[in-house]
């Protein structure tokens, strides 16, 4: 098992570690090795999601904008192959998703230099408009192609791209848009992009909820995007909300409201068979839905 961790002293970097996950190991449980990233911790954050298939391995600081790509191919020796900032123009990238043919597309929060500093120090009314985008990376940190988030439809809100959920078989991705930063306390759209050409298709609104749901803030700061088993997208929000996006082939998709957790900071979720699996944080424990059930969640 690799972990990416850091450092609290403020003066260590960003490491992988190295952990034997087999039971039968007489090892099981220990740590094995670890390899320095060269970045100087400041707030470690995403890997990859899924481990993949080359052995090369995307890691974050996002405070500092800093990404290194890992190569774990021999797992006892693991070591850096590329390491890159900015690129094409976008700073502080989120979320990294792998396309058919290998490559890496990111979500970028910020499009145009922007201050490296403390998450918490912007003025909010000082960023209207902000906005992101996505880029497609290769294993060697070289930027392929990349899009903006801008849309002079939302010219006042902040569109700060989080996840995304490339969809190849339709020519789609969709991305997420919430900071993390000050600059969009109340993130609530997400877009559509079509992937041959990364052109702009549409930015939408997510479902603010009806019945029981209206007035819960569910669809307040989308962030990680998972594809579920009847094939929508379905968007975990840190307003501890569930949204179910379908008609993903059409420009303009359907988000709704079709779960709300008590409380707020809901975390990242998986994606095990037809089973959500989501930590709540008020309720102090991993919470398990049945998204194939009648009715929905």
């Amino acid at each position: 098992m690799f972990a990416w961790a850091g450092t609290a002293s403020g003066d260590g970097e960003d490491f992988i570690a190295v952990i034997d996950a087999d039971p039968t190991s007489q090892h099981y449980g220990e740590l094995l090795t670890s390899a320095a990233s060269g970045i100087v911790t400041r707030q470690v954050h995403h890997t990859e999601y899924w481990m993949p298939d080359s052995g090369h391995l995307f890691a974050n600081d996002h405070q500092s904008g800093d990404t290194v790509i890992f190569d774990l191919t021999e797992p006892l020796k693991p070591h850096v192959r590329a390491r890159f900032h900015d690129l094409s123009g976008f700073s502080h990238p989120h979320s990294f998703l792998r396309l058919p043919n290998g490559h890496v597309l990111a979500s970028f929060q910020f499009e145009g230099a922007f201050h490296h500093g403390d998450p918490g120090t912007e003025d909010p009314a000082a960023r209207r408009g902000v906005h992101g985008g996505i880029v497609e990376i290769d294993e060697d940190g070289r930027a392929i192609r990349s899009a903006s988030s801008a849309d002079s439809r939302f010219a006042g809100s902040p569109l700060m791209a989080y996840s995304l959920m490339p969809l190849p078989e339709l020519d789609r991705v969709l991305v997420t848009n919430s900071g993390m930063r000050a600059t969009d306390p109340n993130g609530h759209t997400y877009q559509m992009f079509r992937l041959s050409d990364l052109k702009l298709l549409s930015t939408n609104a997510f479902d603010p909820g009806q019945g029981i749901y209206e007035g819960s803030y569910g669809e307040l700061n989308p962030q990680e995007a998972r594809r579920g088993p009847d094939g929508a997208v379905y968007v975990q929000t840190l307003g501890c909300g569930v949204e179910r996006v379908s008609d993903l082939a059409k420009d303009r998709p359907v988000a709704r409201l079709v779960h709300q957790f008590p409380g707020s900071m809901c975390g990242v979720p998986s994606i095990v068979d037809h089973y959500w699996i989501q930590p709540v944080q008020i309720l102090h424990a991993i919470v398990v839905l049945d998204l194939a059930a009648a009715g929905g969640p």
